[in-house]
């Protein structure tokens, strides 16, 4: 008897949770999704401050940084998936509590090494987070418009989440020490851990066949060799580099096996055929292309905030909240425009108005320009946003229901490897258009030109040393080869947005909103009939 009201006490609580308001849901999982982008970025501003306090060495600090996005992006497609197999939700509420007590745990690092573990913590329970709350929304909007509108919040949230990280960051580093960059996660996370429980449905995908653990480890292992080389690659190392072509080779061959064994297997991990469909495959291509376009792009804007135009770190996140708006306006106008134009016109129409925005940009000299950096990064933060929002709505709903986790996690790993690539393609390029500027500046030895040469930060450094009018030749002149080889890097981002923009006419002309409604697994036991003993 006890067993039979306790089973009838679950299918309650799982009815009740697929008939939860639909957009309640939708808060819950914008909750989640802010915890993940504010900590990818508010870690930048407190720095300086974990350098002083733990003395961390270069390789320590290059690994505090950049532990949480590596491990993260290395462990999307084995949640995602394993979501699609064991729950979502599940997945999700697990990642809300190890990223709470990852957070504890970096807040009160002693020392470096402790810290690096906290901020790998931290990558594994983003990494259960992110696939989860696309997925959780490819179930919980089954009409493709309601779910255009719900995605379009749901980005609008990231773009939030990437602009307050550094203001939090700093307006805490004002009051509190550097750990509390870390605390602020916990409270958030003890509320959404229990109405995430109370509220979200549980959803799984095709149960048939084992989890392919061995598949899973392939891709995770594959995908850390190759962000791990593209990072460094991005980081400024030589692309001869043991460590840097290492991690590639290693990791291209692990991802060339996982393919081809997926491919081999009745029940793969990711079905590939996903990627025969035209609208996935362009949508998944479109995110590696704007992301590589841009992301290497706005810390190269960032340097010239502050370098060139003398802004502080307040002012220059100050400068840059037109872009966090405009496309906080675009997500929001999203599904609406999505609706009217179709995902083709509308993607391809985000890749050229971006596209405008980098090369209006190009008129930015060794002057201040407010005006003329408030329209840019205007038009720049909602060209984008069209363009992802379009190319994550098209990938989500060519996907199979059954796949969703698998998709997502496809989609947040593109993201990740474009941002990486973005970072190493166009930092090489600003390199090679800024280095010869420093070549022949008269007077300045020639050591002192090689080490100039690195980056504008060293330039300014040397060129303090010198002092006197050498000095003053030498900051003169990086400063001009930095806007000479800031206008080179607009002109190749432009040109890579125009590719997305020819890339995306393979996409649907119009939005497709035929789709059956889905059932969440609750719902379907709820509503099957009962036999009376």
């Amino acid at each position: 008897m006890s067993g039979t009201t306790a089973a009838a006490d679950r299918l309650r609580r799982r009815a009740a949770g697929a008939g939860a308001n639909r957009w309640v849901v939708l808060v819950v999982l914008c909750v989640s999704l802010l915890l993940v982008a504010v900590d990818a970025t508010v870690l930048h501003v407190a720095v300086p401050a974990v350098t002083e306090d733990l003395r961390p060495g270069a390789i320590e600090l290059l690994w505090i940084v950049d532990t949480y996005p590596l491990v993260c992006a290395s462990l999307l497609i084995l949640f995602g998936t394993l979501g699609d197999r064991v729950g979502r939700r599940r997945i999700l509420l697990l990642g809300y509590t190890l990223f709470g007590i990852a957070s504890a745990v970096a807040a009160f690092a002693p020392n470096p090494q402790m810290l690096i573990f906290a901020r790998g913590l931290l990558g594994v329970g983003g990494a259960m987070i992110m696939p989860a709350t696309l997925s959780l929304l490819r179930q919980v909007f089954p009409d493709r418009r309601e779910r255009a509108l719900a995605i379009g919040i749901w980005s609008a949230v990231a773009a939030v989440g990437a602009a307050v990280g550094p203001l939090l960051g700093g307006f805490l580093l004002e009051h509190f020490w550097w750990g509390s960059v870390f605390l602020v996660n916990i409270p958030l996370m003890l509320v959404s851990l229990p109405v995430g429980r109370l509220l979200l449905p549980e959803s799984t995908g095709d149960r048939d066949g084992p989890w392919d653990v061995v598949g899973a480890l392939l891709a995770a292992g594959g995908l850390f060799g190759v962000v791990l080389g593209v990072k460094r690659l991005g980081g400024g190392e030589t692309a001869l580099s043991v460590l840097t072509v290492g991690p590639l080779v290693v990791g291209a061959a692990l991802l060339v096996t996982f393919v081809r064994r997926q491919r081999r297997r009745t029940h793969p991990l990711v079905d590939l055929r996903m990627f025969a469909r035209p609208a996935f495959s362009t949508s998944v291509g479109c995110i590696v292309l704007a992301m590589l376009a841009l992301v290497g792009l706005e810390l190269i804007a960032a340097q010239y905030l502050q370098l060139v135009l003398g802004l502080s770190p307040l002012a220059t996140g100050l400068r840059l909240l037109p872009l966090t708006f405009a496309a906080m306006a675009a997500g929001l106008a999203g599904a609406r425009m999505l609706r009217r134009f179709g995902p083709r016109r509308m993607v391809s129409f985000g890749f050229c108005v971006t596209a405008a925005a980098v090369v209006l940009l190009t008129a930015m000299g060794g002057r201040d320009n407010p005006g003329l950096l408030l329209a840019g990064f205007a038009l720049l933060g909602f060209g984008l946003e069209m363009t992802l929002f379009g190319a994550y709505e098209s990938m989500l709903s060519e996907s199979p229901a059954a796949q969703a986790g698998g998709a997502a996690a496809i989609g947040e790993t593109s993201y990740q490897l474009g941002a990486g690539m973005g970072i190493a393609l166009l930092g090489t390029v600003m390199n090679a258009a800024y280095a010869p500027g420093l070549a022949d500046v008269p007077g300045v030895p020639a050591k002192a030109s090689g080490a100039a040469a690195n980056s504008l930060g060293e330039a300014y450094g040397v060129a303090d040393q010198l002092g006197g009018p050498v000095g003053a030749a030498l900051r003169r002149a990086a400063r001009d080869a930095f806007v000479h080889g800031l206008h080179v890097t607009l002109l190749v981002s432009a040109g890579l947005l125009l590719l997305g923009a020819v890339m995306a006419l393979r996409l649907p002309r119009v939005m497709h909103c035929e789709e059956p409604p889905v059932e969440l697994p609750a719902q379907r036991e709820a509503e099957r009939p009962r036999v009376s003993a």
